[in-house]
């Protein structure tokens, strides 16, 4: 499983060709996202949120085996920080769409030029607690990369094989307290990094949407 040949095959037919229709209606149902694992109280701050937003999952090919890119947002960060993500974040007024975000997004995050990226499509729409509505943009990365970090958002980089991420064996569901509530989410330990929470769950349904 997830040998990148095979994974490419499956992607070309089971991903989104086009973003998520929901992604600028508030309030526009999906089944992923902070609601999937968690009760109605939990639920209820999932549905309301309105803030659009794109990221992207970036499989880099390595002759090694293909890896996952992830970052670690900064700890001075008002929010989410020390969190383990993928880069991207809101789409401004000025973007074509979630593609275009999550391309500039990379580029101003961690320098990955868009050039090095050939996008495969999109995974449904992912609610979240914080009101975000993502849309998850997969796409390949050629490996001869350089990043630049901007400090002010990213502490670290790091690559996860991508064969490790997508064996549900490694998926766990934490429960955690959130706003007064108990919060379940999944988790994805890996050596001394916690995947964990949104980033988690895009992976879970990477894997449900090639693999499932």
């Amino acid at each position: 499983m997830a040998a990148l040949p095979d994974f490419l095959e499956r992607a070309d037919v089971r991903l989104r060709p086009e973003p998520p229709t929901a992604l600028h209606l508030p309030g526009g149902p999906s089944d992923h996202g902070d609601h999937a694992l968690n009760d109605e109280a939990v639920a209820a701050f999932v549905r309301n949120a309105s803030k659009a937003a794109a990221v992207l999952i970036p499989i880099v090919g390595r002759p090694g085996g293909a890896t996952v890119l992830f970052t670690e947002r900064a700890g001075t960060l008002r929010n989410h920080s020390g969190q383990i993500a993928f880069p991207g974040g809101r789409i401004d007024p000025d973007d074509a769409g979630p593609l275009e975000a999550a391309l500039r997004e990379s580029q101003e995050e961690i320098g990955l030029g868009r050039g090095l990226i050939r996008p495969l499509g999109y995974l449904d729409l992912y609610l979240t607690g914080s009101g975000y509505r993502i849309a998850p943009v997969v796409g390949v990365v050629e490996p001869d990369f350089t990043l630049v970090l901007n400090p002010w958002e990213v502490a670290d980089v790091f690559e996860c094989p991508l064969a490790f991420l997508m064996d549900p064996a490694n998926h766990h569901v934490e429960e955690r307290e959130w706003r007064g509530f108990r919060r379940r989410a999944f988790a994805i330990p890996w050596g001394e990094r916690h995947i964990w929470g949104v980033t988690a769950g895009i992976v879970r349904q990477l894997y449900e949407r090639i693999y499932g």
